[in-house]
């Protein structure tokens, strides 16, 4: 890896899921709706020469796998839901150096949104 390498990032912003996350009584016992952003930090070396998806993170890939762990899993903390994704984003493909999941729970308060960031690193 060259020595900057991990300098480069990947972002992917906007996404919305439903899930059953929450620690208030019945926030469990139905969907809601999430927010969630990723930054990777990525050697993307390869990939700037070689102009081929195969050399990076493939954005549909992030994508989909945040989409199954907020939607198939049930956590009571946002916490713990970001820390999730971050491991399962790290252990599906080594070039993923670090990731920052930052999670949003829109409809929770009146007035204002509830976001927790997490970052894990290999």
């Amino acid at each position: 890896m060259e020595r900057n390498a991990l300098s480069d990032r990947i972002a992917v912003r906007g996404m919305s899921f439903t899930g059953k996350h929450g620690a208030l009584p019945g926030e469990r016992d139905r969907e809601q709706r999430f927010e969630v952003e990723l930054e990777l930090e990525v050697d993307l070396t390869r990939a700037r020469a070689s102009d081929d998806l195969a050399d990076t993170v493939d954005y549909a890939t992030l994508h989909a796998t945040v989409a199954a762990v907020v939607h198939n899993r049930s956590y009571a903390l946002l916490e713990r839901l970001a820390d999730e994704i971050a491991r399962t984003l790290l252990g599906s493909d080594e070039r993923i150096g670090a990731v920052c999941v930052t999670i949003a729970k829109p409809r929770l308060l009146r007035g204002a949104t509830p976001s927790v960031s997490v970052r894990a690193a290999r």
